[in-house]
């Protein structure tokens, strides 16, 4: 199993998702947004399965700091801004080889590990 987690420390459903998979002794790759920002080509992998809507916070703190609540954009430039500002991301994102997850997905985790 090759779990990716990419969320920030401090977030609370990133923090359930390494608990999750820590409790399950699942080595899990923890990338860290506050260290370094994901590519946008990561980013279009969960884009193109769940769409720019469900991978954006809309009630983020930073989303709202940055003023983008009025803001209509096509998936492309969600990507752009994603990869640039990390923070308006729905937390944790999670991928297991092909597989991936937006947000808490506790069962879906269930069903990877059997």
């Amino acid at each position: 199993m090759n779990v990716q987690i990419f969320g920030v420390q401090n977030d609370a459903a990133t923090r359930k998702a390494l608990r999750f998979f820590k409790e399950r002794r699942i080595q899990v790759h923890f990338n860290d947004f506050k260290n370094r920002a994901p590519s946008a080509g990561e980013l279009r992998r969960f884009v193109q399965k769940f769409g720019a809507d469900a991978i954006i916070d809309r009630e983020s703190k930073r989303f709202k700091a940055l003023g983008l609540h009025a803001a209509y954009y096509g998936d492309d430039r969600w990507v752009e801004i994603a990869a640039e500002e990390p923070l308006i991301l729905r937390m944790p994102l999670v991928r297991n080889e092909g597989k991936i997850t937006v947000g808490p997905a506790e069962d879906t985790w269930k069903e990877w590990v059997g």
